[in-house]
C-alpha cells in the first residue's frame, strides 16, 4: 500500500472531529463527569475510566464488529432495559438530593453527595455501557464512518476518536473543578440536581417508549 504518514493526518482528524461532535453533547455521561469535577472527587479515575470505556467501544467499532453487535436484537433490548433502570435510578437520586437541599440556606456550605471510589468506578462504567445512545453513536456512527478505510487507516481513525474522547473527559472533569466557587450557594447545586434528574428521567422515558414501539 502507498498509504503513509501524509495520509494519516486527515484520517486522524476525521476520527477526531467526528467523535468530538458526538462526545460533547449533553448526556448522562457528561453530566456525571461534570458533577465529579464540581465535587473535586476522583477526577483522574473518572476521566480515565470514561476514556477507556469509550476506547473499548471505538475499538469494537473500527474493528468491524460494530454493526453486528448493534444489529443483535436481544442485545439491544437487554441494553435498553438496563439503561432505563440505570438512568431512572440516578435521575431519582438526583431529584431526591435536590429535594434534600431545600432546607439549606445561603450561609451553609453546599453539601454534596460525593461518590466513593467504588461508586465512581461503577457509575463511570454504567454511564457508558448502560447508555444505549453510546452504542448508537459509537458502534453505528463510528463503525460506519470507519468502514470507508482500510484496516491500518481504521486504526488511525479510531486513534483520532479516542484522542477526542480523552481530551474532552479530562478537560470537562478538571475544568469543572475550577468552577466550584460558582456552586458555593446551595441553590446552584439544587438547580444542577434538578436539571440532571430531569434529563436522565427524560432519556429513560424516551428509551422505554422506544422499546414499547
Amino acid at each position: 500500500t502507498t498509504w503513509n504518514l501524509a495520509q494519516a493526518a486527515p484520517t486522524l482528524l476525521h476520527g477526531f472531529l467526528l467523535y468530538a461532535g458526538m462526545v460533547i453533547a449533553i448526556g448522562p455521561q457528561n453530566l456525571f463527569v461534570l458533577r465529579q469535577g464540581l465535587d473535586r472527587r476522583h477526577l483522574l479515575v473518572t476521566a480515565l475510566l470514561c476514556t477507556a470505556a469509550d476506547m473499548l467501544l471505538i475499538g469494537v467499532s473500527v474493528g468491524g464488529l460494530g454493526a453486528a453487535v448493534a444489529a443483535n436484537q436481544l442485545f439491544a433490548t437487554v441494553a435498553a432495559l438496563a439503561g432505563v433502570a440505570f438512568l431512572s435510578c440516578y435521575g431519582l437520586r438526583a431529584l431526591h438530593t435536590a429535594w434534600g437541599r431545600q432546607g439549606a440556606v445561603a450561609s451553609e456550605p453546599a453539601c454534596t453527595t460525593a461518590l466513593t471510589l467504588k461508586g465512581t468506578i461503577l457509575a463511570a462504567l454504567g454511564f457508558t455501557f448502560l447508555n444505549p445512545a453510546a452504542y448508537v453513536d459509537t458502534l453505528l456512527t463510528v463503525g460506519t464512518a470507519s468502514s470507508q478505510y482500510l484496516l491500518d487507516e481504521r486504526l488511525v481513525f479510531g486513534a483520532g476518536a479516542v484522542l477526542a474522547a480523552g481530551l474532552w473527559f479530562f478537560a470537562l472533569a478538571y475544568g469543572a473543578s475550577r468552577l466550584t466557587h460558582l456552586f458555593q450557594h446551595p441553590r446552584a447545586w439544587q438547580t444542577l440536581d434538578v436539571v440532571s434528574g430531569c434529563i436522565m428521567l427524560g432519556m429513560a422515558g424516551a428509551l422505554y417508549a422506544s422499546q414499547l414501539a
